[in-house]
Protein backbone atom coordinates (compact mmCIF):
# COMPACT_ATOMS: atom_id res chain seq x y z
CA UNK A 1 0.00 0.00 0.00
CA UNK A 2 1.20 3.16 -1.01
CA UNK A 3 0.67 6.38 1.04
CA UNK A 4 0.16 9.87 -1.51
CA UNK A 5 1.44 13.51 -0.64
CA UNK A 6 -1.57 13.93 1.25
CA UNK A 7 -1.29 10.89 3.72
CA UNK A 8 -4.06 9.38 2.28
CA UNK A 9 -2.98 5.54 2.02
CA UNK A 10 -4.72 4.09 -1.30
CA UNK A 11 -5.43 0.73 -1.98
CA UNK A 12 -6.30 -1.35 -4.98
CA UNK A 13 -10.11 -0.36 -5.18
CA UNK A 14 -9.39 3.44 -5.96
CA UNK A 15 -6.33 4.12 -7.28
CA UNK A 16 -8.05 4.61 -10.45
CA UNK A 17 -10.15 7.19 -8.97
CA UNK A 18 -6.78 8.58 -7.50
CA UNK A 19 -5.50 8.80 -10.54
CA UNK A 20 -7.96 10.43 -12.24
CA UNK A 21 -8.07 13.12 -9.72
CA UNK A 22 -4.56 13.56 -9.80
CA UNK A 23 -4.43 14.04 -13.96
CA UNK A 24 -7.32 16.33 -13.68
CA UNK A 25 -5.95 18.31 -11.31
CA UNK A 26 -2.88 18.44 -13.55
CA UNK A 27 -4.85 19.60 -16.75
CA UNK A 28 -5.27 22.81 -14.90
CA UNK A 29 -2.29 23.94 -14.93
CA UNK A 30 -1.12 22.24 -18.39
CA UNK A 31 -1.92 20.77 -21.66
CA UNK A 32 -2.97 17.32 -22.00
CA UNK A 33 -0.05 16.45 -24.18
CA UNK A 34 2.70 17.30 -21.34
CA UNK A 35 1.01 14.56 -18.77
CA UNK A 36 2.54 11.37 -18.66
CA UNK A 37 1.35 7.86 -16.49
CA UNK A 38 4.60 8.07 -14.25
CA UNK A 39 3.97 12.29 -13.20
CA UNK A 40 0.77 11.29 -12.11
CA UNK A 41 1.72 7.95 -10.22
CA UNK A 42 4.16 10.46 -8.28
CA UNK A 43 1.44 12.84 -7.66
CA UNK A 44 -0.68 9.97 -5.74
CA UNK A 45 2.02 7.94 -4.17
CA UNK A 46 2.03 5.00 -6.23
CA UNK A 47 4.50 2.96 -8.60
CA UNK A 48 4.09 3.53 -12.05
CA UNK A 49 3.79 -0.05 -12.67
CA UNK A 50 0.38 0.12 -9.89
CA UNK A 51 -0.75 2.73 -12.12
CA UNK A 52 -0.30 1.04 -15.59
CA UNK A 53 -2.71 -2.42 -13.91
CA UNK A 54 -5.57 0.65 -14.66
CA UNK A 55 -4.46 2.20 -17.78
CA UNK A 56 -2.42 0.24 -20.05
CA UNK A 57 -0.86 3.48 -21.71
CA UNK A 58 -1.29 6.79 -22.06
CA UNK A 59 -3.80 6.79 -24.47
CA UNK A 60 -6.22 4.88 -21.69
CA UNK A 61 -5.43 7.36 -19.23
CA UNK A 62 -6.19 10.13 -21.30
CA UNK A 63 -9.18 8.44 -22.77
CA UNK A 64 -10.85 8.01 -18.85
CA UNK A 65 -9.69 11.60 -18.14
CA UNK A 66 -12.04 12.51 -20.80
CA UNK A 67 -15.18 10.15 -19.84
CA UNK A 68 -14.61 12.37 -16.92
CA UNK A 69 -14.53 15.69 -18.29
CA UNK A 70 -17.68 14.75 -20.23
CA UNK A 71 -19.11 13.60 -17.30
CA UNK A 72 -18.77 17.28 -15.38
CA UNK A 73 -20.10 19.08 -18.49
CA UNK A 74 -23.18 16.98 -18.51
CA UNK A 75 -23.43 17.60 -14.76
CA UNK A 76 -22.35 21.49 -15.31
CA UNK A 77 -25.43 22.03 -18.49
CA UNK A 78 -27.86 19.85 -16.14
CA UNK A 79 -27.49 22.62 -13.65
CA UNK A 80 -27.59 25.22 -15.80
CA UNK A 81 -30.92 23.98 -17.64
CA UNK A 82 -32.38 23.27 -14.41
CA UNK A 83 -31.48 26.77 -12.97
CA UNK A 84 -33.25 28.59 -16.21
CA UNK A 85 -36.44 26.56 -15.45
CA UNK A 86 -35.80 24.03 -18.53
CA UNK A 87 -37.45 24.65 -21.84
CA UNK A 88 -36.35 27.20 -24.43
CA UNK A 89 -34.20 29.33 -21.58
CA UNK A 90 -32.99 25.79 -20.22
CA UNK A 91 -31.67 24.64 -23.81
CA UNK A 92 -29.90 27.94 -24.21
CA UNK A 93 -28.47 27.71 -20.45
CA UNK A 94 -26.82 23.99 -21.97
CA UNK A 95 -24.96 25.74 -24.69
CA UNK A 96 -23.81 28.85 -21.99
CA UNK A 97 -22.31 26.14 -19.90
CA UNK A 98 -20.65 24.45 -22.35
CA UNK A 99 -18.85 27.74 -23.04
CA UNK A 100 -17.92 28.31 -19.85
CA UNK A 101 -16.70 24.83 -19.28
CA UNK A 102 -14.16 24.86 -21.94
CA UNK A 103 -13.45 28.38 -20.56
CA UNK A 104 -12.53 27.04 -16.83
CA UNK A 105 -11.15 23.71 -17.94
CA UNK A 106 -9.40 24.23 -21.35
CA UNK A 107 -6.95 21.91 -21.06
CA UNK A 108 -9.65 19.21 -20.33
CA UNK A 109 -11.74 20.91 -23.03
CA UNK A 110 -9.02 20.85 -25.60
CA UNK A 111 -8.11 16.62 -24.55
CA UNK A 112 -11.98 16.07 -24.70
CA UNK A 113 -12.89 17.68 -27.96
CA UNK A 114 -9.80 18.26 -29.88
CA UNK A 115 -7.23 15.86 -29.07
CA UNK A 116 -7.01 13.54 -32.85
CA UNK A 117 -4.94 10.77 -30.71
CA UNK A 118 -8.34 10.04 -28.40
CA UNK A 119 -9.04 6.84 -28.57
CA UNK A 120 -13.04 8.05 -28.83
CA UNK A 121 -14.09 5.05 -29.71
CA UNK A 122 -13.61 3.87 -26.08
CA UNK A 123 -15.51 6.46 -24.51
CA UNK A 124 -18.09 3.88 -24.95
CA UNK A 125 -21.35 5.14 -23.92
CA UNK A 126 -23.16 8.28 -25.32
CA UNK A 127 -21.85 10.98 -23.40
CA UNK A 128 -24.60 12.19 -21.13
CA UNK A 129 -23.73 15.60 -22.24
CA UNK A 130 -24.57 14.40 -25.97
CA UNK A 131 -27.29 12.43 -24.79
CA UNK A 132 -28.71 16.05 -23.07
CA UNK A 133 -28.16 17.65 -26.30
CA UNK A 134 -29.87 15.37 -28.30
CA UNK A 135 -33.39 15.33 -25.90
CA UNK A 136 -33.15 18.88 -26.01
CA UNK A 137 -33.17 19.41 -29.28
CA UNK A 138 -35.86 16.84 -30.04
CA UNK A 139 -37.67 18.73 -27.48
CA UNK A 140 -37.30 22.39 -29.25
CA UNK A 141 -38.36 20.37 -32.68
CA UNK A 142 -41.49 18.91 -31.34
CA UNK A 143 -41.84 22.74 -29.92
CA UNK A 144 -40.76 24.48 -33.00
CA UNK A 145 -40.57 22.57 -35.82
CA UNK A 146 -37.46 21.08 -37.52
CA UNK A 147 -34.76 18.50 -37.57
CA UNK A 148 -33.91 17.64 -34.05
CA UNK A 149 -30.87 16.25 -35.62
CA UNK A 150 -29.99 19.65 -37.17
CA UNK A 151 -30.93 21.32 -34.17
CA UNK A 152 -28.55 19.27 -31.81
CA UNK A 153 -25.65 20.09 -34.50
CA UNK A 154 -26.37 24.06 -34.76
CA UNK A 155 -26.62 24.64 -30.84
CA UNK A 156 -23.66 21.96 -30.40
CA UNK A 157 -21.70 24.06 -33.08
CA UNK A 158 -22.94 27.67 -32.57
CA UNK A 159 -21.42 26.66 -28.64
CA UNK A 160 -18.11 25.01 -29.85
CA UNK A 161 -17.05 27.59 -31.49
CA UNK A 162 -18.00 30.06 -29.13
CA UNK A 163 -15.87 28.36 -26.86
CA UNK A 164 -12.70 27.39 -29.44
CA UNK A 165 -12.81 31.29 -30.64
CA UNK A 166 -12.88 32.32 -26.83
CA UNK A 167 -9.76 30.09 -25.76
CA UNK A 168 -7.88 30.96 -28.97
CA UNK A 169 -8.66 34.74 -27.94
CA UNK A 170 -10.11 35.59 -30.98
CA UNK A 171 -12.75 37.40 -29.26
CA UNK A 172 -12.54 37.92 -25.67
CA UNK A 173 -13.99 35.45 -22.91
CA UNK A 174 -17.07 38.00 -21.86
CA UNK A 175 -20.12 36.10 -19.84
CA UNK A 176 -22.52 38.85 -21.90
CA UNK A 177 -21.01 37.48 -24.88
CA UNK A 178 -21.91 33.75 -24.41
CA UNK A 179 -25.35 34.49 -23.01
CA UNK A 180 -26.21 36.71 -26.55
CA UNK A 181 -24.65 34.35 -29.09
CA UNK A 182 -25.61 31.04 -27.29
CA UNK A 183 -29.07 32.04 -26.31
CA UNK A 184 -29.70 33.79 -30.44
CA UNK A 185 -30.04 37.56 -28.51
CA UNK A 186 -28.20 39.22 -31.59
Amino acid sequence: MSTSESGKAYHHGDLRTAALEAGLRLLETRAADDLGLREIARTVGVSATALYRHFPDKKALMTALAGEGLRRLSEAQHEAADRAGGGKAGFAATGAAYVRFALANPALFRLIFANPDMDSSALTHEDSAMAFLRENARAAAAEHGGDPDVIAIHAWSCAHGLAMLMLDRQIPADDAIIDRVVGGRW
